[in-house]
Protein backbone atom coordinates (compact mmCIF):
# COMPACT_ATOMS: atom_id res chain seq x y z
CA UNK A 1 0.00 0.00 0.00
CA UNK A 2 0.91 3.79 -0.41
CA UNK A 3 2.53 5.23 2.36
CA UNK A 4 2.13 8.66 1.85
CA UNK A 5 0.81 11.60 4.28
CA UNK A 6 -3.13 11.40 4.08
CA UNK A 7 -3.05 14.66 1.40
CA UNK A 8 -0.11 14.99 -1.10
CA UNK A 9 0.94 16.13 -4.69
CA UNK A 10 2.56 13.68 -7.14
CA UNK A 11 4.95 15.26 -9.52
CA UNK A 12 5.00 13.58 -12.90
CA UNK A 13 8.92 12.95 -13.96
CA UNK A 14 8.02 12.10 -17.47
CA UNK A 15 5.67 14.47 -17.90
CA UNK A 16 7.59 17.88 -16.55
CA UNK A 17 11.10 16.45 -18.97
CA UNK A 18 8.46 16.14 -21.90
CA UNK A 19 7.24 20.03 -21.33
CA UNK A 20 10.78 21.07 -20.98
CA UNK A 21 12.08 19.02 -24.37
CA UNK A 22 9.04 21.04 -26.34
CA UNK A 23 10.24 24.22 -25.51
CA UNK A 24 13.60 23.29 -26.41
CA UNK A 25 12.73 22.16 -29.75
CA UNK A 26 10.79 25.13 -30.08
CA UNK A 27 13.06 27.18 -29.86
CA UNK A 28 15.23 25.07 -31.98
CA UNK A 29 18.03 25.25 -28.95
CA UNK A 30 18.95 28.73 -30.10
CA UNK A 31 17.69 31.01 -26.71
CA UNK A 32 18.50 30.20 -23.74
CA UNK A 33 15.74 28.63 -21.54
CA UNK A 34 14.62 29.78 -18.46
CA UNK A 35 12.53 27.70 -16.10
CA UNK A 36 10.27 29.70 -13.41
CA UNK A 37 10.49 27.64 -10.40
CA UNK A 38 9.41 30.45 -8.48
CA UNK A 39 6.09 30.59 -6.33
CA UNK A 40 7.49 26.44 -5.13
CA UNK A 41 7.76 25.73 -9.00
CA UNK A 42 3.75 26.82 -9.28
CA UNK A 43 2.69 24.94 -6.40
CA UNK A 44 4.71 21.57 -7.89
CA UNK A 45 7.55 21.93 -5.68
CA UNK A 46 10.36 24.21 -5.56
CA UNK A 47 13.46 21.12 -5.57
CA UNK A 48 11.39 18.49 -6.64
CA UNK A 49 11.30 20.19 -9.57
CA UNK A 50 14.60 22.07 -9.66
CA UNK A 51 16.36 18.72 -9.83
CA UNK A 52 14.37 17.55 -12.43
CA UNK A 53 15.02 20.50 -14.47
CA UNK A 54 18.51 20.96 -13.22
CA UNK A 55 20.17 17.89 -14.94
CA UNK A 56 20.40 19.89 -17.97
CA UNK A 57 22.95 22.49 -16.83
CA UNK A 58 22.21 25.22 -19.61
CA UNK A 59 18.86 25.74 -18.38
CA UNK A 60 18.11 28.39 -15.71
CA UNK A 61 16.08 28.69 -12.75
CA UNK A 62 14.03 31.69 -12.54
CA UNK A 63 12.84 32.50 -9.08
CA UNK A 64 11.26 35.45 -7.49
CA UNK A 65 13.69 35.68 -4.03
CA UNK A 66 16.78 35.12 -2.06
CA UNK A 67 15.27 32.53 -0.19
CA UNK A 68 14.22 30.52 -3.48
CA UNK A 69 17.98 30.52 -4.94
CA UNK A 70 19.38 29.71 -1.57
CA UNK A 71 17.14 26.64 -0.92
CA UNK A 72 18.14 25.42 -4.64
CA UNK A 73 21.90 25.68 -3.77
CA UNK A 74 21.28 23.76 -0.22
CA UNK A 75 19.77 21.26 -2.47
CA UNK A 76 22.84 21.01 -4.63
CA UNK A 77 21.34 22.48 -8.13
CA UNK A 78 24.22 24.51 -9.95
CA UNK A 79 22.43 25.89 -12.56
CA UNK A 80 22.46 29.30 -13.64
CA UNK A 81 19.70 31.39 -11.56
CA UNK A 82 18.02 34.31 -12.37
CA UNK A 83 15.91 36.52 -9.74
CA UNK A 84 12.98 38.07 -10.84
CA UNK A 85 11.53 39.71 -8.05
CA UNK A 86 13.15 42.54 -5.72
CA UNK A 87 16.05 41.37 -3.81
CA UNK A 88 16.56 44.02 -0.70
CA UNK A 89 19.53 45.87 0.03
CA UNK A 90 19.98 43.68 2.91
CA UNK A 91 20.07 40.49 1.02
CA UNK A 92 22.22 41.67 -2.04
CA UNK A 93 25.27 39.69 -0.60
CA UNK A 94 23.74 36.87 -0.18
CA UNK A 95 22.55 36.37 -3.68
CA UNK A 96 25.91 37.41 -5.18
CA UNK A 97 27.46 34.74 -2.70
CA UNK A 98 25.10 32.38 -4.30
CA UNK A 99 26.16 32.92 -8.04
CA UNK A 100 22.33 34.51 -8.75
CA UNK A 101 21.82 37.14 -11.57
CA UNK A 102 19.48 39.64 -10.67
CA UNK A 103 17.14 42.06 -12.15
CA UNK A 104 17.48 45.55 -11.46
CA UNK A 105 15.91 49.45 -11.71
CA UNK A 106 16.75 51.26 -8.56
CA UNK A 107 20.10 52.93 -8.09
CA UNK A 108 20.41 51.94 -4.74
CA UNK A 109 20.52 48.52 -5.89
CA UNK A 110 23.58 49.60 -7.78
CA UNK A 111 25.56 51.20 -5.42
CA UNK A 112 25.47 48.69 -3.19
CA UNK A 113 26.11 45.52 -5.16
CA UNK A 114 28.90 47.16 -6.99
CA UNK A 115 30.80 47.59 -3.28
CA UNK A 116 29.99 44.13 -2.49
CA UNK A 117 31.08 43.07 -5.83
CA UNK A 118 34.45 44.66 -5.16
CA UNK A 119 34.42 43.35 -1.59
CA UNK A 120 33.84 39.51 -3.10
CA UNK A 121 36.30 40.41 -6.07
CA UNK A 122 33.84 38.84 -8.50
CA UNK A 123 31.55 39.81 -10.81
CA UNK A 124 27.86 40.21 -10.61
CA UNK A 125 25.51 40.09 -13.27
CA UNK A 126 22.56 42.03 -13.78
CA UNK A 127 20.22 42.25 -16.20
CA UNK A 128 18.13 45.70 -16.18
CA UNK A 129 14.33 45.85 -16.44
CA UNK A 130 13.23 47.99 -19.00
CA UNK A 131 9.12 49.60 -18.80
CA UNK A 132 7.47 49.12 -21.90
CA UNK A 133 3.93 49.37 -20.83
CA UNK A 134 2.93 46.53 -18.10
CA UNK A 135 3.98 49.14 -15.81
CA UNK A 136 5.24 47.06 -12.54
CA UNK A 137 8.44 46.37 -12.10
CA UNK A 138 11.28 48.51 -14.68
CA UNK A 139 12.43 51.80 -15.73
CA UNK A 140 11.03 53.99 -18.56
CA UNK A 141 13.60 53.70 -21.42
CA UNK A 142 14.98 56.88 -21.06
CA UNK A 143 16.04 56.34 -17.24
CA UNK A 144 17.14 52.59 -18.37
CA UNK A 145 19.74 54.06 -20.43
CA UNK A 146 21.22 55.91 -17.39
CA UNK A 147 20.89 52.96 -15.27
CA UNK A 148 22.86 50.70 -18.10
CA UNK A 149 26.10 53.93 -17.94
CA UNK A 150 25.91 53.77 -13.93
CA UNK A 151 25.98 49.89 -14.71
CA UNK A 152 29.06 50.07 -17.11
CA UNK A 153 31.03 52.41 -14.84
CA UNK A 154 30.21 50.37 -12.08
CA UNK A 155 32.69 46.50 -11.22
CA UNK A 156 29.26 45.12 -12.27
CA UNK A 157 28.19 43.28 -15.37
CA UNK A 158 25.65 44.37 -17.39
CA UNK A 159 24.63 40.82 -18.27
CA UNK A 160 20.86 41.54 -19.48
CA UNK A 161 17.85 43.79 -20.40
CA UNK A 162 14.29 41.91 -20.33
CA UNK A 163 10.14 43.05 -20.40
CA UNK A 164 7.38 41.89 -19.90
CA UNK A 165 4.62 41.62 -21.83
CA UNK A 166 0.92 42.91 -20.40
CA UNK A 167 -1.35 41.00 -22.54
CA UNK A 168 -0.38 38.48 -24.86
CA UNK A 169 -2.34 35.72 -22.68
CA UNK A 170 -5.82 37.44 -22.42
CA UNK A 171 -6.39 38.03 -26.14
CA UNK A 172 -6.15 36.98 -30.08
CA UNK A 173 -5.52 40.62 -30.77
CA UNK A 174 -1.37 40.90 -30.01
CA UNK A 175 -0.92 44.38 -31.38
CA UNK A 176 0.11 45.76 -28.11
CA UNK A 177 2.25 42.75 -27.16
CA UNK A 178 4.27 44.00 -30.54
CA UNK A 179 3.84 48.03 -29.35
CA UNK A 180 6.33 46.24 -26.10
CA UNK A 181 8.23 44.23 -28.39
CA UNK A 182 9.41 47.50 -30.36
CA UNK A 183 9.39 49.70 -27.45
CA UNK A 184 11.86 46.93 -25.77
CA UNK A 185 14.10 46.47 -28.79
CA UNK A 186 14.20 50.54 -29.27
CA UNK A 187 15.06 50.52 -25.77
CA UNK A 188 18.08 48.09 -25.93
CA UNK A 189 19.42 49.91 -29.21
CA UNK A 190 19.72 53.07 -26.97
CA UNK A 191 21.62 51.28 -24.26
CA UNK A 192 24.05 49.48 -26.40
CA UNK A 193 24.49 53.13 -28.25
CA UNK A 194 24.98 54.54 -25.07
CA UNK A 195 27.18 51.73 -23.22
CA UNK A 196 29.36 51.20 -26.29
CA UNK A 197 28.48 47.65 -25.60
CA UNK A 198 26.36 44.58 -26.50
CA UNK A 199 23.90 43.23 -24.20
CA UNK A 200 24.79 39.88 -24.32
CA UNK A 201 21.05 38.73 -23.44
CA UNK A 202 17.82 40.19 -24.36
CA UNK A 203 14.49 38.69 -23.20
CA UNK A 204 10.73 39.54 -23.19
CA UNK A 205 9.45 35.75 -24.15
CA UNK A 206 6.49 34.09 -21.27
CA UNK A 207 4.59 30.78 -22.47
CA UNK A 208 2.48 32.33 -24.84
CA UNK A 209 5.12 34.36 -26.21
CA UNK A 210 7.65 31.12 -26.86
CA UNK A 211 4.97 29.20 -28.17
CA UNK A 212 3.20 32.38 -30.34
CA UNK A 213 5.88 34.28 -31.93
CA UNK A 214 9.44 33.22 -32.60
CA UNK A 215 10.44 36.44 -32.85
CA UNK A 216 10.50 37.48 -29.13
CA UNK A 217 12.82 34.31 -28.77
CA UNK A 218 15.54 36.36 -28.86
CA UNK A 219 18.77 35.10 -26.60
CA UNK A 220 16.46 34.01 -23.66
CA UNK A 221 12.61 32.70 -23.29
CA UNK A 222 11.32 32.12 -19.77
CA UNK A 223 8.66 29.31 -19.74
CA UNK A 224 6.30 29.27 -16.82
CA UNK A 225 3.16 27.59 -16.94
CA UNK A 226 3.55 25.71 -20.39
CA UNK A 227 6.43 23.88 -18.58
CA UNK A 228 4.27 22.11 -16.15
CA UNK A 229 1.72 21.03 -18.70
CA UNK A 230 -1.20 23.87 -18.89
CA UNK A 231 -1.81 26.82 -21.15
CA UNK A 232 -1.56 29.95 -20.20
CA UNK A 233 -5.17 30.91 -21.72
CA UNK A 234 -7.57 29.65 -23.73
CA UNK A 235 -6.88 32.34 -25.71
CA UNK A 236 -3.31 31.52 -25.98
CA UNK A 237 -4.67 28.24 -27.11
CA UNK A 238 -6.97 30.04 -30.28
CA UNK A 239 -3.70 32.20 -31.04
CA UNK A 240 -1.51 29.52 -31.52
CA UNK A 241 -4.27 27.35 -33.62
CA UNK A 242 -4.68 30.65 -35.86
CA UNK A 243 -1.01 31.78 -36.46
CA UNK A 244 -0.42 27.93 -37.17
CA UNK A 245 -2.71 27.68 -39.73
CA UNK A 246 -1.94 30.63 -41.29
CA UNK A 247 1.73 29.72 -41.32
CA UNK A 248 2.72 32.54 -39.35
CA UNK A 249 4.24 30.62 -36.50
CA UNK A 250 6.65 27.94 -36.92
CA UNK A 251 6.46 27.14 -33.58
CA UNK A 252 3.00 26.70 -33.82
CA UNK A 253 3.08 24.17 -36.76
CA UNK A 254 5.01 22.01 -34.78
CA UNK A 255 2.50 19.45 -33.11
CA UNK A 256 3.05 19.29 -29.52
CA UNK A 257 0.88 18.82 -26.60
CA UNK A 258 1.50 19.55 -23.24
CA UNK A 259 1.30 17.03 -20.11
CA UNK A 260 -0.16 17.97 -16.91
CA UNK A 261 2.41 17.68 -14.21
CA UNK A 262 0.39 17.63 -11.15
CA UNK A 263 -1.83 15.36 -9.39
CA UNK A 264 -3.25 16.04 -6.05
CA UNK A 265 -4.76 13.32 -4.03
CA UNK A 266 -5.79 12.50 -0.27
CA UNK A 267 -7.69 9.81 1.53
CA UNK A 268 -10.92 9.02 3.10
CA UNK A 269 -10.92 9.38 6.48
CA UNK A 270 -14.16 8.62 7.70
CA UNK A 271 -17.40 7.18 6.62
CA UNK A 272 -20.80 7.74 7.71
CA UNK A 273 -24.55 7.49 6.71
CA UNK A 274 -27.25 10.10 7.65
CA UNK A 275 -31.03 10.28 7.11
CA UNK A 276 -32.90 12.53 4.74
CA UNK A 277 -33.47 16.09 5.85
CA UNK A 278 -29.92 16.24 7.60
CA UNK A 279 -27.48 19.53 6.93
CA UNK A 280 -24.86 19.00 5.77
CA UNK A 281 -21.48 21.76 6.78
CA UNK A 282 -21.02 25.27 8.31
CA UNK A 283 -24.12 27.31 7.28
CA UNK A 284 -26.50 24.95 6.71
CA UNK A 285 -26.03 25.44 2.93
CA UNK A 286 -26.77 22.00 1.95
CA UNK A 287 -29.67 19.26 2.83
CA UNK A 288 -30.08 15.68 2.07
CA UNK A 289 -33.15 14.34 -0.12
CA UNK A 290 -32.50 11.42 0.94
CA UNK A 291 -30.81 8.94 3.44
CA UNK A 292 -26.99 9.64 2.43
CA UNK A 293 -23.59 8.08 2.42
CA UNK A 294 -21.18 10.72 3.62
CA UNK A 295 -17.12 10.47 2.78
CA UNK A 296 -15.06 13.27 5.35
CA UNK A 297 -11.49 13.93 3.63
CA UNK A 298 -8.54 15.38 5.86
CA UNK A 299 -8.18 18.23 3.29
CA UNK A 300 -9.60 22.29 3.11
CA UNK A 301 -8.99 25.67 2.12
CA UNK A 302 -5.82 25.81 5.05
CA UNK A 303 -4.03 22.89 2.56
CA UNK A 304 -5.92 25.24 -0.63
CA UNK A 305 -8.40 23.44 -2.02
CA UNK A 306 -10.42 26.60 -2.61
CA UNK A 307 -13.74 27.29 -0.59
CA UNK A 308 -14.90 28.66 -3.84
CA UNK A 309 -15.88 24.79 -4.67
CA UNK A 310 -18.39 24.16 -1.90
CA UNK A 311 -21.45 22.42 -3.37
CA UNK A 312 -20.52 22.70 -6.43
CA UNK A 313 -17.19 20.56 -7.83
CA UNK A 314 -16.36 16.76 -7.21
CA UNK A 315 -13.34 14.33 -6.44
CA UNK A 316 -12.58 10.88 -7.42
CA UNK A 317 -13.44 7.82 -5.63
CA UNK A 318 -12.87 4.30 -6.94
CA UNK A 319 -13.12 6.52 -10.64
CA UNK A 320 -16.56 7.92 -9.92
CA UNK A 321 -17.27 11.15 -9.56
CA UNK A 322 -18.42 12.32 -5.77
CA UNK A 323 -20.01 15.80 -5.15
CA UNK A 324 -18.69 17.91 -2.59
CA UNK A 325 -21.75 18.68 0.47
CA UNK A 326 -21.90 21.62 2.39
CA UNK A 327 -18.74 24.02 2.42
CA UNK A 328 -15.35 23.20 2.43
CA UNK A 329 -13.75 23.48 5.81
CA UNK A 330 -10.27 24.76 6.59
CA UNK A 331 -9.24 20.78 7.37
CA UNK A 332 -12.15 19.19 6.13
CA UNK A 333 -14.40 18.52 3.08
CA UNK A 334 -17.10 16.20 2.65
CA UNK A 335 -18.59 14.32 0.06
CA UNK A 336 -21.33 12.06 -1.25
CA UNK A 337 -20.48 8.35 -1.88
CA UNK A 338 -24.09 6.82 -1.85
CA UNK A 339 -23.46 6.24 -4.86
CA UNK A 340 -20.48 4.41 -4.61
CA UNK A 341 -20.87 1.12 -2.43
CA UNK A 342 -16.94 0.18 -2.48
CA UNK A 343 -15.85 3.53 -0.96
CA UNK A 344 -13.68 2.61 1.96
CA UNK A 345 -11.76 4.32 4.56
CA UNK A 346 -8.59 5.10 3.24
CA UNK A 347 -9.36 4.63 -0.36
CA UNK A 348 -7.07 7.55 -2.34
CA UNK A 349 -9.42 10.14 -3.36
CA UNK A 350 -8.22 12.30 -6.55
CA UNK A 351 -8.43 16.06 -6.35
CA UNK A 352 -6.86 16.91 -9.04
CA UNK A 353 -5.54 14.61 -12.01
CA UNK A 354 -6.96 11.43 -13.48
CA UNK A 355 -8.26 8.09 -11.87
CA UNK A 356 -9.61 5.52 -14.01
CA UNK A 357 -11.44 7.31 -17.33
CA UNK A 358 -12.68 10.37 -15.57
CA UNK A 359 -10.45 13.43 -14.78
CA UNK A 360 -10.24 16.63 -12.81
CA UNK A 361 -7.91 19.35 -14.67
CA UNK A 362 -6.71 22.07 -13.47
CA UNK A 363 -8.70 24.21 -15.76
CA UNK A 364 -12.13 23.00 -14.72
CA UNK A 365 -11.23 23.81 -10.94
CA UNK A 366 -9.73 27.16 -11.96
CA UNK A 367 -13.29 27.92 -13.49
CA UNK A 368 -15.14 26.95 -10.51
CA UNK A 369 -13.64 29.61 -8.54
CA UNK A 370 -13.74 31.85 -11.03
CA UNK A 371 -10.08 32.35 -11.30
CA UNK A 372 -7.35 31.24 -13.73
CA UNK A 373 -4.89 28.04 -13.57
CA UNK A 374 -1.86 29.60 -12.58
CA UNK A 375 -3.53 30.35 -9.16
CA UNK A 376 -5.08 26.90 -8.52
CA UNK A 377 -1.71 24.41 -8.05
CA UNK A 378 0.36 27.78 -6.42
CA UNK A 379 -1.99 28.02 -3.76
CA UNK A 380 -1.22 24.45 -2.47
CA UNK A 381 0.26 24.93 0.55
CA UNK A 382 4.11 24.35 0.79
CA UNK A 383 3.56 22.01 3.70
CA UNK A 384 1.60 19.33 1.63
CA UNK A 385 4.44 16.67 0.57
CA UNK A 386 5.67 16.71 -3.49
CA UNK A 387 6.33 13.17 -4.12
CA UNK A 388 8.22 12.40 -7.78
CA UNK A 389 6.87 9.29 -9.36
Amino acid sequence: MFTSPLNWVEINRKALEHNLAVFKKMTANQSVICACVKANAYGHGLIETGKIIGKDRRVWLGVNAVFEAESLRKAGIKNPIYILGYTPLSQLENAARLNCRLVVYNYETIEKLSKIAVKLHKKVPVHIKIETGNNRQGLLPSEAVKLAEKISASSLVLEGAATHFANIEDTTDHTYAFFQLKNFMDACEKIEDATGAKIPIKHCANTAATILFPETHLNMVRVGIGLYGMWPSKETYVSALREGNRGQSPAATVPFSLRPVLSWKTRISQIKEIPEGSYIGYGCTYKTTAKTRLAILPVGYYDGYDRGLSNTAYVLIKGRRAQIRGRVCMNITMVDVTDIPAAAIEDEVVLIGRQDKENISIEQMADRCNTINYEIPTRINERVPRIVI
